[in-house]
């Protein structure tokens, strides 16, 4: 490139009038033709400019490269911008790839496209030792450029619609990377500041470009609607525009045609077929003022009825990126939904163009609500937040936060980020910095308060874990939490529990069977020890006591074949037989409670022994005992520890007088006893009784008895029974 030629350039007089421009170029300014008629010759100006900086440079297509500059321009006209961003637009590349620089556009056209030029150029000339920090940083100077002058995301977006067009000239490889990297990044940003139109196709290219067999596929079916699909929509359509009409309101009635991309999301996220996504009607109601657009939405309502919780009023509430709209959802004639937006003419050309809807040279020159007053305090407010970020990578998953609204961005009290799925709780976060500080969690604390670990997390939030070395999962966790690691985590370490505790349990009912033989585990002989243990498959002797307790293995016959006897001794059980297994409520997973009597502490029990469940826990008074009886050999003495901690189901049933409020009553009394209400069921109705049944969870027998005493104190409460 010869620096000469391009000085020459620059000195050569504009000639708006010269006919021989390429196609493009005249195709460009007719696009550009609602600028004022004195800033028509600066663009043909910035063209000569750029054509003679770029010569002898082409595409990979085989074009002059100077017709991607003027191409991403004319995207920029065609939504109505400035002339000082048509022309940076057209320069964008030539500081980078060319020898002209800063202070000649400066000197040509003014300080503020050669800013806009460096801002755009900023992002593309930096080197990174990966393309994850390149994106990263890429991205964190494309923001700071945005902060100063949001034309620079502008040009940048219109860059990459263009680049994504002309997608084909590149590799398979470089397709697949550049269409991510517009789903991911680019195309967020431009649905972030409202311009929808840009958004779309970005959206819908890279999803060609990622998945050509899937959009093809998809784009096919859409084409090839069935004829009774057409017919009912100009159906509602002719329906929905009488009405508006008789209203006397002055409206444009468009119907809305969804993108193969937005089909794609929904037949993926939601699990939906292709016809379950498209048998939706959405239309577009235009009108003039803000009054009419509720005007319009009674009239659409009185056509057809509105289904209930799905009116939003983005009107009174706008997005953050400054859309508008009324929307509702219809029950129509043909069994479908119909969507409704309901906006003004000025509102729907902010939905469609964002913040090129109007442009102005300083923000605060238009109303608080205009998008580009809303998308400048994002991104100022944005920058702000951030200006303590260690890398860039941190501050890209900053941005995400209000990107990606899917997604909670959290920090660690060192500043660590974490990204979880949105519903995420402090658990969640707890297993997502270790797995040993969610075994071991016991609360946490969100933005330095103190919170329970079931606590749904935010964006922003500082999350701090306390954790105890005696804290172990418990089985409810598994209710609240909604990452893959946390539940594989639980339910791991819980297995764990249950076969530490099978151990335990097994190790004291082998020990008794064996000291009925006058033996002990540590008594016998290590060779005989191996020798069962080989002959029974087991990889070592916590593998059989586990299935001792399992009730796998029958105690005493694993006794008697360790110790070679071949039967039980006379009388069977010496001194030590006698001695009670004492729980503590904590072997839930070999321990279970029998629900025909709902055992609690302090009422006398008896164990039997259940091949896979190990040993279920029955009252002495149980009616079933006597059946069990026919099996002495399954059964296992037992008992309470002093230290039984935990809470057990126990069911009352409780005679009340049958009138209104009887139940909220019964249900207080309970609560004020401390007790849990799991269940309640009407047993017996007549005109004057009822009969409940209390499904509730106490600590021990004299806890029941409170609740008991709580229940008969209540005037409608005629009788009070233990199931």
């Amino acid at each position: 490139m010869n620096p000469g030629r391009t000085a020459k350039a620059l000195r050569k007089p504009a000639s708006p009038q010269d006919e021989t421009a390429p196609e493009y170029v005249r195709q460009f300014e007719q696009a550009a033709s609602y600028l004022p008629a004195e800033q028509l010759p600066l663009l043909r100006r910035a063209w000569e400019v750029g054509a003679a900086a770029h010569i002898g440079q082409t595409r990979k297509s085989g074009e002059p490269y100077i017709t991607h500059p003027v191409a991403v321009a004319r995207v920029l006209a065609e939504l109505g911008m400035d002339a000082e961003t048509l022309i940076a637009a057209i320069l964008h590349d030539t500081i980078e790839d060319t020898p002209l620089t800063g202070e000649e556009i400066a000197a040509e056209f003014g300080a503020s496209v050669a800013e806009l030029v460096e801002g755009v150029t900023k992002l593309d000339k930096l080197k990174f030792r990966d393309r994850q920090e390149a994106a990263a940083e890429s991205f964190r100077k494309m923001l700071l450029a945005m902060s100063r002058d949001l034309r620079v995301i502008m040009i940048k977006l219109a860059d990459r619609l263009h680049n994504m067009r002309t997608l084909g000239a590149q590799s398979a490889e470089a397709r697949q990377r550049i269409a991510r990297e517009t789903l991911e990044i680019y195309a967020p940003i431009a649905q972030r500041l409202g311009m929808n139109l840009v958004k779309s196709e970005l959206q819908d290219l890279g999803f060609r470009a990622m998945h050509p067999w899937r959009h093809a596929i998809i784009e096919k079916h859409i084409r090839s609607q069935p004829v009774v699909r057409r017919e009912s929509m100009a159906q509602i359509e002719a329906h929905l525009s009488q009405r508006l009409t008789k209203e006397g309101i002055e409206h444009r009635l468009v119907s809305r045609i969804k993108t193969p991309w937005s089909i794609y999301n929904k037949m993926r996220g939601e699990g939906k077929s292709f016809d379950q996504v498209m048998d939706v009607f959405g239309f577009r109601v235009v009108v003039d003022t803000v009054p009419t657009c509720y005007h319009a939405l009674g009239a659409v309502h009185a056509q057809y009825k509105p289904l209930d919780g799905r009116f939003r009023d983005f009107i009174a509430i706008p997005k953050a990126n400054g859309y508008q709209s009324l929307h509702t959802v219809l029950f129509g004639p043909y069994g479908s939904p119909i969507e409704v937006q309901i906006r003004t003419t000025e509102m729907d050309l902010i939905a469609e163009r964002g913040i090129a809807a109007h442009w102005t040279y300083k923000f605060g020159a238009e109303s608080p609500n205009s998008a580009q007053s809303r998308a400048h305090a994002w991104i100022v407010e944005l920058i702000e937040n951030q200006r303590a970020a260690g890398s860039s990578l941190e501050f890209l998953d900053n941005v995400k936060v209000d990107l990606f609204p899917d997604e909670v961005y959290l920090f660690t009290p060192k500043g660590k980020i974490l990204a979880l799925p949105r519903n995420s709780t402090a658990l969640d976060f707890a297993y997502a910095v270790h797995t040993d500080v969610g075994n071991r969690a016991v609360a946490s604390r969100v933005d330095r308060k103190l919170v329970p670990l079931r606590t749904k997390l935010a964006s922003g939030q500082s999350v701090e874990i306390i954790t105890a070395k005696s804290a172990a999962p418990k089985p409810q966790w598994l209710e609240f939490v909604v990452t893959s690691k946390a539940r594989t985590s639980i339910r791991h370490q819980l297995k764990q529990l249950e076969h530490e505790d099978a151990v335990q349990l097994g190790h004291r009912m082998l020990d008794r069977a064996l000291e009925a033989l006058d033996s002990s585990l540590e008594r016998l002989p290590q060779q005989r020890l191996d020798a069962f243990l080989t002959e029974h498959r087991y990889p070592r002797l916590e593998a059989l006591l586990a299935d001792v307790a399992l009730g796998n293995w029958m105690p005493a016959q694993a006794a008697q074949a360790l110790t070679a006897f071949a039967e039980l001794r006379s009388g069977g059980h010496s001194r030590h037989s006698q001695e009670k297994i004492l729980i503590n409520g904590s072997e839930r997973g070999v321990v279970s409670f029998a629900n025909c009597c709902q055992p609690l502490p302090g009422d006398e029990i008896m164990g039997y022994h259940t091949a896979g469940k190990g040993i279920v826990v029955h009252r002495l008074d149980c009616p079933n005992v006597s059946e069990f009886r026919k099996s002495p050999e399954r059964w296992v003495p037992i008992a309470w520890d002093a230290s039984v901690t935990g809470d057990y189901d126990a069911s009352l049933l409780i005679d009340v007088e049958n009138r209104p409020g009887v139940l909220a009553q019964v249900a207080a009394a309970v609560a004020k006893s401390q007790s849990n209400i799991e269940r309640v069921e009407y047993l017996e109705r007549d005109i004057n009784v009822a009969v409940l049944r209390f499904s509730i969870q106490v600590r021990d027998r004299n806890h029941l008895a409170e609740v008991m005493r709580r229940l008969r104190r209540l005037n409608v409460v005629h009788g009070v029974r233990r199931q």
